[in-house]
């Protein structure tokens, strides 16, 4: 999907509780894993929301 020439993209569920579970581990910081799965830090928040 294309909104405003920008990729919406859509993360299953398996993957959401993935970067969650490595975020309250503590291995990493939620900017870590931002950079290591290319995933902006609010749709981090939303998922923890």
């Amino acid at each position: 999907m294309y909104r405003n020439d920008k990729v919406i993209r859509r993360y299953s569920e398996p993957f959401k509780l993935k970067i969650l579970a490595e975020l309250t581990t503590g291995k990493h910081t939620k900017s870590e894993l931002c950079k290591l799965y290319s995933i902006a830090p609010t749709t981090v928040n939303e998922w923890i929301k």
